[in-house]
């Protein structure tokens, strides 16, 4: 891209947009203001983009184990890195995240960017409701640019991606529809709403709500000898936000979103095929 981009964050969805953005990216360790704006002196960019985030080691429950940490990189890093952009005239996205509600299955209407979250029963959801409120604040005046995703879903091998997760937990397969964010038509979404300048609030998900079985199945199809469980919700015993989000906000600018079955195909083969 034309612009002068900056990414903060060398994790999963960081080194992503690196790879299809280009661009620079950092692991500097933001632990106050002036540390980000060391940073923006450094390179200068003209869009800064911040995949910062904790999820935990393992999975979401490791955030209650580091309160102060999860805390910092969730919701004071992308306060600092707003407030840098605000005073050097950056363009600010946000990679946030969609696992911020309750969701009533009886009446399943998609969440839209306009209901306010909800869900405060995971600390991991409280720090990215945090960070996301104060945010919201700015969008109206300022080109800030937030992105929700959800269960990142992707054609190469990484412990973040949600097919690498389930082969790895085969014999606890809930089976509840959810909202997922195939990486690659994410990367393509980033791209088409930084050309247009987008500004606001967006859920980055593809069309259509997906259950883990039908992902297994498709994976099933070409390594016949996978076999896996599906387990009631509440045998799970974890606390976890299962949602739909809406993508009609995102239809409107433009971009064509595949429907999540259209992509599991793919996916599977390149994930397969991916050393």
């Amino acid at each position: 891209m034309k612009n002068k981009i900056l990414i903060f964050g060398k994790g999963f969805i960081g080194t992503r947009i690196h790879e299809t953005l280009g661009g620079e990216i950092t692991e500097k360790l933001i632990q106050c203001y002036k540390d980000a704006e060391l940073e923006i002196r450094k390179f200068n960019p003209e869009i800064l983009i911040n995949a910062i985030g904790y999820t935990g080691k393992h999975n979401v429950d490791d955030c209650e184990k580091d309160i102060d940490g999860t805390l910092l990189s969730n919701t004071f890093v992308p306060i600092y890195l707003a407030e840098v952009c605000l005073r050097n005239k950056i363009k600010f996205v946000h990679i946030s995240s969609g696992c911020i509600y309750d969701f009533d299955y009886n009446n399943p209407a998609p969440i839209t960017e306009e209901d306010p979250p909800k869900y405060w029963k995971l600390f991991y959801s409280r720090t990215k409701i945090y960070s996301e409120q104060a945010l919201l604040n700015f969008c109206k005046d300022l080109n800030f640019l937030i992105l929700r995703i959800r269960i990142p879903l992707d054609n190469r091998h990484h412990p973040k991606n949600i097919l690498s997760k389930l082969l790895k937990y085969k014999d606890r397969i809930i089976d509840v529809p959810n909202s997922i964010t195939y990486i690659p038509d994410f990367l393509e979404a980033l791209k088409h709403l930084i050309k247009i300048d987008a500004r606001g609030l967006f859920d980055v998900v593809n069309d259509g709500a997906l259950k883990y079985s039908e992902l297994l199945d498709v994976y099933k199809k070409f390594v016949p000898d996978f076999n896996y469980k599906i387990i009631e919700l509440k045998d799970l015993k974890l606390t976890r936000t299962n949602l739909i989000l809406s993508v009609d906000k995102l239809k409107k600018t433009g971009f064509p979103i595949r429907d999540i079955h259209e992509v599991l195909e793919e996916c599977v083969k390149g994930f397969l095929n991916y050393s």
